[in-house]
């Protein structure tokens, strides 16, 4: 079984001794019950690995004695998802699910016929539970770059995303090219875009279609906006090589 993995910040892996604190710590020590002897590897979240062994445990902290670091460098093409928001709690489904998938940014985008609305009072709050789903599931994941959830974005401003893309792809029902046939490009981003419950509207495709972004068919069956950008995902990492 593969070491758990813990985030901390990059100046605290310094030296031959790390001290794993916080909630991270607590989570360790009494949640994982990690116990002196037991292998453990801590990142900051940005290519820097750090494989220990834990030397100490107290309350709410571990003590890890470094074994070795050494720096992952970040994958290639990058994959962003933009995903237009869901209903309830599928957005940090989505997020869970995309993360553990290996997508490097989640774009939320307030899509025309959302049914879900961020509203400004609760924007922030809402945005922060997507960042954190993001967080766990890459430790879950056992990930040493984290995705990057940005912040709201309108169609105009997902549609400057995709002409900056090196490939852009909207996931949509009604399209005849199938993503799988798909040629990306080894380097720079690759966005896909997922839809609302609703789909997207003839006004949105056509932005993107000027934007750069044809539409393609992930497959036979309609999948749930929750779920889509997971498949998308497995299909372009496939095709890029990164699966």
């Amino acid at each position: 079984m593969s070491a758990p993995v813990f985030l901390v910040e990059t100046a605290a892996l310094a030296g031959e001794r790390v001290v794993l604190d916080g909630p991270e710590g607590r989570h360790a020590a009494t949640v994982r019950r990690l116990r002196a002897g037991e292998r453990i590897d801590l990142t900051d979240g940005a290519g820097l690995v750090v494989e220990g062994v834990v030397s100490g445990v107290e309350r709410d902290a571990l003590s890890v004695d470094v074994l070795a670091r050494r720096e992952v460098p970040a994958p290639a093409p990058r994959l962003v998802v933009v995903q237009a928001l869901p209903k309830g709690e599928r957005g940090e489904l989505a997020v869970e699910t995309m993360t553990e998938a290996g997508v490097d940014e989640i774009v939320p985008w307030a899509a025309e016929r959302c049914v879900t609305r961020w509203k400004a009072e609760r924007r922030e709050k809402a945005l922060g539970r997507w960042r954190n789903a993001a967080r766990e599931a890459a430790k879950q994941a056992r990930r040493v770059w984290l995705p990057h959830v940005t912040d709201l974005a309108s169609t105009a401003a997902v549609a400057a995303r995709l002409r900056d893309a090196g490939a852009a792809y909207v996931l949509h029902e009604g399209a005849t090219d199938r993503l799988s046939a798909a040629a990306p490009p080894a380097t720079g981003d690759i966005v896909l875009v997922v839809g609302p419950e609703g789909g997207v509207s003839d006004t949105e495709l056509a932005t993107f279609a000027a934007a750069g972004a044809g539409g393609v068919l992930l497959g036979p069956t309609v999948l749930r906006t929750s779920t889509a950008g997971v498949a998308a995902l497995a299909v372009m990492s496939s095709l890029t090589g990164r699966w």
